[in-house]
């Protein structure tokens, strides 16, 4: 049971610390600092690895006690787990679970508003890279839909 308990806490410790560089992140996004949105997304690929390694010593913990219960691991959850011990630290772990998953479902959201900052800013510079260069764009015209002339093929104009 300790060790279910001590995983969690680091389960915890870990969504924890991936949330507050999300939302390093997202400063960073809206105050249009790169450098540090790459640093931060380093710190990402870093915490990722430890969530990583945190994933198989939850499988680990999952077989031990599917075959402590007689079940395939696919079949066991928190609560069959939780079942056989002691109600104190029962709701300990239901208490740290419960905080792992609403966790989890923030860094979830705040990672997708980051992935859309992202694609507007990226929007917004290839527009103003086309501008600057005289690119011309796809857009609409009186008859609809039209896409950006393309450029002649300089090795086949030569040809």
């Amino acid at each position: 049971m300790s060790e279910l308990l001590d995983h969690l806490v680091r389960q915890v410790e870990s969504a924890r610390k991936l949330l507050g560089i999300v939302l390093a992140q997202s400063e960073a996004i809206k105050r249009q600092d790169v450098e540090l949105l790459l640093a931060r997304l380093a710190d990402v690929q870093l915490e990722m690895r430890t969530r990583e390694r945190l994933e198989h010593e939850r499988d680990a913990i999952i077989r031990v006690a599917a075959a402590q219960l007689g079940v395939a691991p696919v079949d066991i959850d928190i609560d069959s787990i939780l079942a056989t011990i002691p109600n104190g630290d029962a709701t300990e772990a239901r208490t740290l679970s419960a905080e792992l998953r609403g966790l989890l479902k923030e860094i979830g959201e705040v990672h997708s508003v980051n992935r859309v900052l992202i694609r507007q800013e990226l929007s917004f510079l290839d527009h103003l890279m086309r501008v600057m260069s005289g690119a011309p764009q796809a857009g609409y015209s009186a008859a609809g839909w039209t896409s950006a002339p393309q450029a002649a093929n300089v090795v086949n104009a030569r040809v």
